[in-house]
């Protein structure tokens, strides 16, 4: 419900040209009608004080596009007079693959102070067929929010080619990209290139995720590099949980032209008369202070308006899964809460290998889809864990992985047309498991019963981790099938489907925790941040990589939204790795019945303190100072908003000259120049002491001008400092 509501609509008069701003407040994308009455993008930069000067911004262009149509169409259709990547392709009802597509009327719809929508309505002159551009800004974020909607009254469905979320176009001189590419372990790698002329492609074709080999988000640099604190960029993502393509173009006039939206491999869509196709969203923010006032601005919107809970708060927690793995039993289970509890975290997380019976889950190749309890591991059931976890003081969570199956399994062995796989061609297994049909409303149901039943049953339950490790081989659907519908539906409707069932499931519990987890790689994008808490950034828990993976994620995603655990993978000290993963959700996967008397009672004393600063990870404004990828140290900060406090982690990431100590101080940035601030160590192993003289005042102009060395070496590789104003 809106607070408050005011609509002003434009409707095309013969011969008008009509100008829209889509305006933030430090950035504006400019379109236009032209003669022919289509929509072109005419202007992206700053805004210009005086509104009534956009209409002329055009007449400063001359281009002549008579080799490929127009280049800056704001949606760029197929088979008339365009010769360029399309935005959108169709075949009409009856055959014919062409579409026009004219300016008809606009509409802004203010929200609140912050907050606008302008929908553009466009039509083709012959078939009525019609596309709406929709554009939801947040002015002060510098946030805008794009997709589409498709609709048609034709008399039978439209072939859907092609329909990207949104085409835009920017004029300038040198275009940098930073795309993010790996493979399992090794994610989230960023490349930054100078475009060319011809096409540049990111795209994914998993099914069941996007973030893998190649991830949706982007970062675009206008005129040079992309720099952290100047220069005009845009950080954005396809919000969007599957098959994804980003394709950026530098044009013969070499300006950039970007198509963003699902990927139309294999998925051409077949939409039935009057229904309407909403594209996903594509999301960006815009700055002309480089990537870290952009990122700050998406992490304030991804907290304010599009995270599940992301203005409140997390639960710091202990799992089983390296202390057991699948080799466990209730009594096991119960002496690890007395860990936790001792440890001081606030939650217990069982993690997979509780279920099956006819197929008990005791290694990763049988089980899956079988959701009750294994009788021979907890024969008391998970509502005793649950009561005995409350017993010690904790909260009690469980993992489970819905959308997945193993062919070893009562649920294949009842309903193998849930399954998604080719009928005439051998099974294809990914981790011994294939994938359910979420296109199917059966399996739709089937998946909300698994979550539904454990709140029922034990209501108390406390956090849900939601794994998904399978991707889409031999795309096959028995329920499209059996519908008559085209098996090209199958991408975009699986992942409606899991939409659908996200949505059911927080109309119902609407406050419980839910983490994503994806078996590296993250399935972290803002359209299913919406359902769910957190995400698990990547199965690399190696603390020197997970310096570099979080860093790379920290340009799209709040801390309050990645999960970290500590963990035995790597070399480095116990201290080293509980500092990394302070930088945002806290969480162990140790043997912690096992740490020594110091290790103990170090993390002990770490916990209390990330208790003391986790506000300001989580809420904070968080400010990139020393790049890994360029350094021998990384630095990374967090101020709380009145800047009377903030937090700088600094770490050794390169040790081959043997550093024997920082040989310069690092900058700090966000504090308040006016200010007297003192610095002191934190997080110090027992028995250690610091360097860092905790007593000496600094003003927030020396800080953030001469800075302060953290004296990071080979002994201290991980410092953690508390910066404090004095009174």
């Amino acid at each position: 419900m809106f607070l408050w509501s005011c609509i002003m609509m434009v409707s095309h008069l013969s011969g008008q040209i009509i100008t829209i701003p889509i305006s933030t407040a430090n950035s504006v994308v400019l379109m236009q009608t032209d003669s022919n009455n289509r929509l072109r993008t005419i202007y992206f930069g700053k805004p210009l004080e005086n509104d009534t000067e956009y209409a002329g911004v055009s007449a400063n262009y001359n281009y002549d596009e008579s080799n490929a149509g127009i280049y800056n169409s704001s949606y760029t259709p197929a088979g008339t007079w365009n010769l360029s990547e399309p935005a959108i392709q169709v075949k009409h009802a009856d055959g014919n693959p062409s579409l026009e597509l004219k300016y008809l009327s606009h509409k802004k719809e203010i929200i609140d102070e912050n907050t606008s929508i302008t929908s553009i309505l466009l039509k083709d002159p012959v078939y009525p067929f019609e596309v709406t551009l929709i554009y939801k800004v947040w002015t002060k974020e510098n946030i805008i929010e794009q997709w589409t909607e498709i609709k048609h009254k034709e008399k039978k469905p439209v072939l859907l080619q092609k329909y990207a979320s949104a085409n835009l176009y920017f004029a300038g001189k040198d275009f940098y990209l930073t795309s993010f590419q790996g493979e399992y372990l090794k994610e989230m790698q960023p490349a930054e290139t100078k475009l060319i002329q011809g096409i540049r492609t990111l795209d994914s074709k998993l099914g069941t995720r996007s973030m893998l080999l190649q991830t949706p988000n982007f970062i675009l640099s206008f005129g040079k590099p992309a720099s952290e604190n100047e220069g005009s960029v845009m950080l954005g993502q396809l919000a969007w949980s599957s098959n994804f393509k980003l394709d950026f173009e530098i044009d013969s006039h070499k300006n950039l032209r970007l198509i963003a939206g699902i990927n139309p491999f294999a998925s051409e869509y077949s939409l039935a008369p009057n229904e309407i196709f909403k594209t996903p969203s594509l999301i960006y923010a815009l700055s002309n202070n480089g990537t870290g006032e952009a990122s700050r601005n998406l992490h304030d919107w991804a907290r304010k308006y599009r995270l599940l809970d992301g203005q409140g708060e997390r639960l710091t927690l202990l799992n089983n899964w390296e202390a057991t793995y699948f080799d466990f039993d209730e009594n096991k289970i119960v002496d690890l809460f007395k860990d936790a509890k001792d440890l001081g975290v606030d939650m217990f997380l069982l993690d997979d290998g509780w279920f099956g019976n006819k197929y008990p889950r005791n290694n990763d190749d049988a089980g899956l889809g079988d959701w009750q309890e294994n009788k021979k591991k907890l024969p008391s059931g998970l509502g005793y864990l649950v009561k005995e976890a409350k017993k010690e003081g904790i909260k009690f969570g469980i993992w489970i992985e819905p959308e997945m199956v193993n062919p070893k399994s009562e649920l294949y062995e009842k309903h193998p047309d849930w399954v998604i796989k080719q009928p005439q061609r051998p099974e294809i297994y990914y981790r011994n498991q294939m994938v359910l049909d979420m296109s199917n409303p059966e399996v739709q149901d089937f998946v909300y019963g698994i979550v539904d039943n454990l709140f029922v049953k034990n209501p108390e339950l406390a956090f849900i981790k939601w794994d998904c490790n399978a991707v889409i081989y031999n795309a096959y659907s028995s329920y499209l099938n059996k519908k008559g519908l085209p098996q090209s539906n199958l991408y975009v409707d699986y992942t409606e489907g899991l939409y659908k069932v996200l949505q059911r499931i927080r109309a119902k519990y609407p406050k419980v925790p839910m983490m994503l987890c994806s078996g590296g790689g993250g399935r972290g994008d803002y359209e299913l941040l919406k359902y769910f808490t957190e995400f698990w950034p990547t199965d690399d828990t190696e603390p020197l990589e997970r310096i570099f993976v979080q860093w790379d994620y920290s340009y799209f995603f709040p801390s309050i939204a990645t999960d970290n655990h500590v963990t035995d993978w790597g070399k480095q000290p116990l201290k080293f790795r509980v500092d990394v993963a302070s930088m945002g959700k806290l969480g162990f996967d140790i043997v912690a019945g096992k740490l020594d008397e110091k290790d103990k009672l170090f993390c002990k004393q770490a916990i209390t303190s990330y208790n003391s600063f986790k506000d300001i990870v989580w809420h904070g404004d968080m400010y990139r100072l020393v790049n890994p990828h360029e350094n021998d140290i990384a630095a990374l900060m967090y101020v709380n908003p009145d800047k009377s406090k903030a937090i700088v982690f600094n770490y050794l990431v390169n040790n081959r000259f043997n550093i024997t100590a920082t040989k310069r101080p690092v900058v700090l940035n966000g504090l308040n120049s006016k200010k007297k601030y003192t610095v002191k160590e934190i997080n110090l192993y027992p028995g250690e002491t610091s360097s860092i003289a905790s007593d000496k005042v600094y003003t927030g102009d020396f800080l953030m001008k001469a800075g302060i060395n953290p004296n990071v070496n080979l002994k201290r590789t991980s410092v953690l400092l508390e910066v404090n104003e004095v009174q």
